[in-house]
């Protein structure tokens, strides 16, 4: 796909995502105010964050999109990677946020406090959000998956994590509701568990991200079959060196090959442009490939 027709899809997804969260974020913090309900203000709040991961990804989507230049000679596909580990990290803050806040309500509980009962239009809004936010991370993961675009895939397990969190919204406040005063417990409880499931998904991104800004190199397998692709190019005698690492959503890959010492350079050209050719076709036109070419001595 055209990179820039990938940004472009990239970012109509994403508005798409900032339009919703900006309706949901407001329609929330009303029912949490008027429904006196601290768990969806809560959840409201938690909304907010969204706003920031639509803003972070708007941004490096501008800016990974580009053309590499002078300042970057490998482009920009890093700003991307960056972008999903901001994501990560901003979810692993929202998570921790809420699993505080859990435990909290629950040690004032146990000390004898009782727990605000909340109103049905706080139990509506939150409905609503799992519905919305939930149509809003199919929506954006299949995108995200057909530009092969990590931050926007970052992005739609955020709007997961807020259904996730409103599901746990939704069971505490029908509880406080329709079980009466001694079972309002059940609010914090499901805000501890989804905070941990919000965690598990911040780590899971997370990883990867680290791994590519650290110089992690491809997958064994990958490089397996690099390998394999170099040696069935004509002319190759051999390969050693091999280096990979990602460049967001683009393999870097550079290695020693060796050919007949007899050839003229013009052919050891050949042979490597045929090698560059080859691993291009296999993993995408944008794929940047450094072959150094070495004399085939016999044993």
């Amino acid at each position: 796909m055209d990179e820039s027709l990938r940004v472009k899809k990239a970012k109509n997804v994403t508005l798409t995502g900032f339009a919703v969260n900006l309706l949901l974020t407001t329609a929330k913090l009303a029912a949490g105010i008027y429904g006196r309900s601290s768990a969806m203000l809560a959840d409201g709040v938690h909304s907010l964050s969204d706003f920031v991961t639509d803003i972070i990804v708007l941004t490096f989507l501008d800016i990974s999109g580009k053309e590499r230049d002078r300042d970057h000679s490998y482009g920009h596909g890093k700003f991307e990677t960056f972008a999903t580990l901001l994501i990560s990290l901003t979810l692993v803050a929202v998570g921790f946020g809420i699993l505080v806040n859990g435990f909290q309500k629950i040690i004032q509980s146990v000390k004898g406090e009782v727990i605000a009962q909340p109103g049905m239009i706080a139990f509506y809004a939150a409905i609503v959000s799992i519905v919305s936010k939930e149509v809003l991370f199919w929506y954006t993961i299949t995108i995200g998956k057909r530009i092969s675009s990590k931050a926007v895939i970052a992005n739609g397990w955020h709007h997961r994590t807020d259904a996730l969190s409103s599901i746990g919204t939704a069971a505490g406040i029908s509880g406080a509701i329709f079980l009466g005063e001694s079972w309002r417990i059940l609010d914090p409880v499901a805000g501890i568990i989804v905070s941990v499931f919000i965690l598990i998904t911040a780590w899971k991104l997370i990883r990867p991200s680290a791994a590519e800004l650290l110089e992690r190199s491809l997958p064994e397998s990958t490089e397996e079959d690099i390998i394999r692709i170099i040696e069935s190019v004509q002319g190759v005698k051999g390969q050693h060196n091999l280096k990979t690492r990602r460049i967001g959503n683009t393999y870097a890959i550079e290695m020693h090959v060796k050919v007949d010492k007899y050839l003229s350079v013009e052919e050891s050209h050949e042979i490597a442009t045929h090698v560059e050719n080859s691993l291009r076709e296999k993993y995408g036109a944008h794929t940047h490939v450094g072959v150094h070419i070495e004399p085939y001595y016999k044993n």
